[in-house]
């Protein structure tokens, strides 16, 4: 059998840096943004089921945000304010990143690349699970805004109100669980998120 890169490419998302046209007092990579991304997936999922009687794979939510960055490792980050400029520029770079994750897709043995496929290129992008995963990247952005802003880097202010608007408008209950119950947290120093009292 021939070297497979795959996973070899894979290992290169720790080198792709986001938020390239602010000011950052921590940068943070894709692969950072990933796992982050996965645990906000799981818990969006369960907070569906558990408390709105959902019936959300969680463990697919993981899967699909492990790769829904992945064709980054070729594109880079392409910054939010590009991106959806409008619909021309917004279907363009679904045309690239498409490109980009079916080149990785091509690096896979044959016998392995269907079961990636679902991962890299799912077939629905409106079903719950993708939806939770769209939820909770921008959760992720959301905390990142909060972190920078914590440290005192207003550069993310507009950028925070802006990403909870959006988060606000998807209309799903356990995002918004999420942001009573848990985002107030991320503003806390490491002392008082150990606190009793707060």
């Amino acid at each position: 059998m021939s070297n497979s890169s795959f996973f070899a490419m894979l290992s290169r998302m720790k080198y792709i840096q986001r938020w390239a046209l602010m000011r950052n007092t921590y940068r943070e990579n894709i692969c950072e943004h990933t796992a982050e991304v996965a645990m906000l997936s799981h818990a969006l999922a369960l907070i569906t089921n558990r408390r709105f009687g959902g019936t959300v794979n969680a463990e697919r939510c993981v899967m699909l945000a492990l790769y829904h960055d992945v064709p980054e490792i070729l594109t880079g980050d392409m910054p939010t304010p590009i991106k959806y400029h409008d619909d021309t520029l917004k279907n363009a770079y679904k045309q690239v990143e498409r490109g980009a994750a079916e080149r990785l897709l091509s690096r896979l043995p044959d016998d392995l690349r269907e079961d990636y496929t679902a991962y890299l290129l799912p077939e629905s992008d409106g079903d719950m699970e993708s939806r939770l995963v769209k939820a909770a990247d921008k959760l992720s952005a959301l905390i990142k805004c909060v972190e920078e802003l914590k440290m005192g880097n207003a550069e993310f202010s507009h950028a925070k109100d802006s990403i909870e608007r959006g988060l606000r408008r998807m209309d799903l209950p356990a995002v918004n669980c999420f942001l009573e119950e848990f985002l107030p947290a991320y503003a806390l120093t490491l002392d008082e998120q150990e606190s009793d009292e707060t």
